[in-house]
C-alpha cells in the first residue's frame, strides 16, 4: 500500500496495518516527524552533494583541458589523478581516480602454488609466513578475498622459483572492473601540512 492510497486520518505502521490517528500515540507522532523531517533534510543534502561533485568534476576536467591545449601541460597522472593549488598555496583539490580491482578464478591456482611451496620447504615454513598466507586469502564481508592483502605477499624477498611462479599468478588473476572519481579538498596549516577539508558528515 502506497501513501496515496491511506485513508484520511490513518497511518501505515511498519508491518502495513493501518492506524487510526486518534489511536497513535502523541510521543510516537513526534518520533516519526522526527525522523521524516531529518531524512528529508539528508536527501537534499545528498542532491545537493551530488551536484557539487559533479559540477566540481566538470570544471576541473575543463582546466586541465584547457591547460593542456594551451600550454601543453599535463596535469594527469597515468589514472587521471590531478593536483591543483589555489594562488597563495592555501588550497589544494584533488582529482583521484581508483581503480576497482577483483580476482577471477586465477588466484586459486596461485594459492595451490603457495601452498605447494610451503609444503615442499625443507623443515616447513616460518609458522609467521603460514599464518601471514591464511590471512591474505581470507574472505571478506562480500564474500570476496582482499586484493591488497594478497598483493602484500609479492612484497616479500623469497628467492624461490616456485614462489615466483605464483606472484605471477596472482599478478595474472587480478581484473580491473571499473574505476571511481575521487575529489578531496585540502587547506593548509599553519605548520605547513595540508589537511582534508571533511566532506563525510561522520566526521564533521
Amino acid at each position: 500500500m502506497t501513501t496515496n492510497t491511506i485513508p484520511a486520518g490513518y497511518r501505515q505502521n511498519a508491518k502495513g496495518d493501518l492506524v487510526p490517528e486518534d489511536r497513535i500515540k502523541p510521543l510516537d507522532k513526534l518520533r516519526d516527524e522526527v525522523v521524516l523531517t531529518v531524512v528529508k533534510a539528508a536527501k537534499e543534502l545528498r542532491t545537493n552533494m551530488t551536484d557539487f561533485k559533479l559540477d566540481a568534476m566538470s570544471q576541473l576536467t575543463d582546466f586541465v583541458d584547457l591547460s593542456s591545449a594551451e600550454y601543453g601541460v599535463n596535469y594527469g597522472g597515468k589514472k587521471g589523478n590531478v593536483t591543483l593549488t589555489s594562488f597563495d598555496g592555501r588550497y589544494q583539490i584533488v582529482r583521484a581516480v581508483g581503480e576497482h580491482r577483483v580476482f577471477d578464478e586465477r588466484i586459486q591456482a596461485a594459492k595451490a602454488l603457495i601452498d605447494e611451496c610451503i609444503h615442499n620447504w625443507s623443515g616447513g615454513a616460518d609458522t609467521r609466513l603460514m599464518a601471514m598466507v591464511e590471512h591474505a586469502f581470507r574472505v571478506n564481508q562480500q564474500g570476496r578475498i582482499d586484493v591488497n592483502q594478497v598483493l602484500s605477499l609479492r612484497q616479500l624477498d623469497i628467492d624461490d622459483q616456485q614462489w615466483h611462479r605464483a606472484m605471477d599468478a596472482i599478478a595474472d588473476a587480478i581484473q580491473i572492473t571499473g574505476t571511481s572519481e575521487y575529489l578531496r579538498l585540502y587547506e593548509r596549516q599553519s605548520n605547513g601540512k595540508y589537511q582534508q577539508l571533511p566532506l563525510d558528515i561522520s566526521s564533521l
